[in-house]
């Protein structure tokens, strides 16, 4: 979702303490960047697959970069292509390839809409003559290569264009594209944010036709935000985003031929609320795959049109008793049958389906989850993907044959592994972490599982950290309300079991999220080793209603987002307390965004267990977010209202008995700052006292200069003010 807890580039200084001869860390240090893993940028591999190409930068020439490198000796190769030896612009910071990689789409500049989508300025480099071309004179979004390289494809101002990159001629696909009334082929607010995708266009592979989803947005409700800036009148960003219960886009599927210039529609009679979170054309020029889902988003359907003969097959239909999660793992290979992951089985596995969807057989099987699909080498007839078998705060990946047979684990540490595999699944590239492991990037025979040779790694930060208070991320289980909960534990590096200390939680909670985990420190992580060393203990745990332990673990919080989750973390709470060297008098809980959903309701359902809590962008009331993410989850507020309003924070402030800080960016288009307006009106309301913050114009992850370490700062004292006061 959206809401899941923003990943932050934290920063921080160090001071002069010194502790055991190790150095202690402060806000400041952290948010330098100091602790900053180095890692690959945008790695593509070559068609090739016996090479990949890396984006490299020179900050003393201020010189881009994209250089080929040999998979098997790792050294550079040649360099495609220098921003020095192109006039047209002085740099860029992205790019893609062609299918054929005969172009490159070379992105200069950048200006950010939402969470993923942005405005950009592109050049189209054409490898073999060493020309460029501009896609277009405005600031547009998406440009997309047809597969044979001759055109480009973009959104400008709601509509679609064609550029033909031989003549320079523009053709102008849609011409009723309108500011929050039409979208032609980029998704909606709600569309980009809950199913995870901005380009809402896709070429063929003759490159003669183009889907697209058409969004009428018109009877969609506006949300507006006052942008205060520096001028002397704010002004107002306006905006559709459907809350729950509320009018989504009308969305239909087009088809535009580019030899003949029509448009006809395809989804045309097709009754009901649904939604289209994925369009994909198969390797049949004429067939598309378009997934359709009900509003209630618990039955899904895979439907192929043949564009050619105008007729339609549904192919898959999935019916869940909760809801089906959309993922982007489709693959159809050469002869149409199609490769999908599904939790059908209770944990999610993949399967492989003939043309017309009929189940050859499920590819994997046993009570762990599929967690990434990497793809499928035709030739060796494997599947590659990463799973949780080795324990579900690990990854590791693995290879199976298309029939089942033959698995076998390709990674060897345990911890985090994740790949990136030659285009010829020849080689990959696995970036390992562990809790005591920065980031190191290997390359690995794909076949043998054998590491090839080492790439990079992160000792210097290793290194570095040895100098510093830093104590072991401990994990275990705990058993709350009869499940057995992965959790970690940072205790003070002089822990002594004949003390007591304070005890602060930290959880997110979201419906399939995930925070204990066996991998290298988060920025949070470093602000909680400083916390263990001011002489707190700091504890997470994933309660019901979080990911990797199956489909049951992860629904059980169906219509009652809240409730379960709420009460392991008061029960947790409980258990931890009652240990010796926990002071149950002073526990706290924090969390962000759906974790500050859930520190506020801890706090008010927990007030004889939690002495204060921290709400960062919290929703306080499930009626205030969005359609998709809420109702898949919900179902609507005029279905169920006793699920919105029984676990809404907003509706439990008479309980308040403890410290409570309330946080919020004014520009948060996800989160709006209504929630804590109206929060915090309640709170008054019931005459509780509280304290709160209030960020001018800042989004959903509230940074941008001096911000974060205010924030932390702020958050830091409301701790030490609230729990450290008989702290030595």
């Amino acid at each position: 979702m959206s809401l899941r807890h923003v990943a932050a580039v934290f920063a921080f200084l160090m001071t002069s303490l010194v502790f055991c001869q190790e150095k202690q860390l402060t806000l400041q240090e952290i948010w330098s960047g100091e602790f900053r893993t180095e890692g690959m940028q945008a790695l593509h591999s070559m068609a090739n697959g016996n090479q990949y190409s890396v984006l490299n930068f020179d900050r003393q020439s201020r010189t881009s970069t994209i250089d080929i490198y040999d998979y098997k000796t790792l050294k550079k190769v040649k360099t495609l292509v220098s921003s020095a030896d192109i006039s047209e612009i002085r740099g860029f910071y992205d790019y893609s390839f062609s299918a054929d990689e005969s172009k490159l789409i070379l992105t200069t500049k950048s200006e950010p809409v939402f969470r993923r989508s942005t405005l950009g300025e592109y050049y189209i480099y054409d490898i073999a003559s060493k020309t460029v071309t501009k896609v277009s004179d405005n600031l547009v979004q998406e440009p997309t290569l047809s597969p044979d390289g001759t055109k480009v494809a973009y959104g400008f101002e709601n509509n679609l264009y064609v550029k033909n990159l031989t003549s320079g001629k523009v053709d102008q696909i849609t011409t009723d594209g309108e500011k929050n009334k039409i979208i032609n082929g980029i998704t909606d607010w709600v569309y980009e944010e809950e199913f995870a995708f901005v380009r809402a266009f896709d070429w063929n592979a003759d490159s003669n036709q183009i889907a697209y989803i058409k969004f009428d947005e018109s009877e969609v409700p506006e949300f507006s935000m006052d942008v205060y800036g520096s001028e002397l009148y704010q002004t107002q960003h306006v905006f559709k985003y459907p809350k729950a219960g509320e009018a989504n886009s009308k969305v239909s599927l087009q088809l535009y031929n580019v030899d003949d210039k029509s448009t006809i529609e395809l989804s045309e009679g097709k009754p009901g609320d649904f939604y289209i979170p994925r369009l994909q054309w198969t390797n049949d020029p004429n067939i598309l795959s378009v997934q359709f889902m009900n509003r209630h988003q618990n039955e899904l359907d895979l439907i192929l049109f043949d564009t050619k003969e105008k007729t339609m097959i549904n192919v898959l239909a999935e019916i869940d008793k909760a809801y089906i999660d959309v993922t982007f793992n489709l693959t159809f290979l050469k002869d149409n049958s199609f490769i999908w992951t599904s939790e059908k089985d209770g944990f999610n596995h993949i399967y492989h389906y003939s043309k017309e969807g009929n189940l050859i057989n499920q590819v994997t099987k046993g009570n762990w989850e599929v967690t990434n699909y990497y793809g499928f080498n035709e030739k060796a007839n494997t599947i590659y993907y990463q799973s949780t078998e080795n324990g579900s705060i690990n990854r590791d990946v693995y290879s199976i044959q298309l029939n089942g047979k033959n698995k076998k684990r390709l990674t060897q540490k345990n911890g985090t592994n994740s790949a990136s595999f030659s285009a010829d699944f020849t080689y990959f590239i696995n970036t390992f972490s562990s809790a005591t492991t920065p980031q190191e990037y290997t390359l690995y025979d794909s076949k043998s599982g054998k590491i090839v040779k080492q790439i990079k790694d992160n000792n210097a930060l290793t290194t570095k950290l040895e100098d510093y208070v830093m104590s072991e991320k401990e994990f275990s289980t705990i058993t709350v309300n009869g499940n057995d909960l992965n959790m970690w534990t940072i205790k003070p590096k002089d822990f002594d079991a004949n003390k007591t200390y304070p005890l602060f939680m930290y959880q997110y909670s979201g419906p399939g999220s995930q925070q204990v985990a066996n991998r290298w420190n988060s920025t949070n992580d470093y602000w909680y080793q400083m916390l263990a060393q001011e002489g707190y203990i700091v504890v997470c745990i994933d309660g019901r209603g979080t990911g990797y332990k199956g489909s049951d673990f992860k629904k059980v919080t169906q219509n009652e987002l809240g409730k379960y989750e709420v009460e392991d973390q008061i029960e947790a709470a409980k258990q931890l307390g009652k240990l010796d060297h926990i002071d149950e008098s002073r526990i706290g809980i924090w969390g962000w965004s759906y974790g500050g959903f859930m520190s506020s309701n801890a706090l008010l359902k927990g007030n004889d267990v939690f002495k204060m809590a921290i709400a960062v962008a919290p929703v306080t009331s499930w009626r205030f977010y969005d359609t998709i993410y809420t109702e898949r989850y919900m179902t609507t507020p005029q279905e169920n209202p006793s699920g919105y309003d029984e676990n809404s924070p907003i509706n439990h402030v008479d309980k308040l008995k403890g410290d409570y800080l309330l946080i919020h960016g004014t520009g948060d288009d996800n989160v709006h700052v209504q929630n804590t307006m109206l929060m915090v009106e309640a709170l008054i309301q019931a005459d509780k006292q509280f304290e709160w913050m209030i960020y001018p114009d800042k989004n959903h992850g509230i940074y941008g200069g001096n911000t974060r370490l205010h924030l932390y700062k702020k958050m830091t004292n409301f701790i030490h003010k609230t729990l450290g006061d008989k702290l030595n």
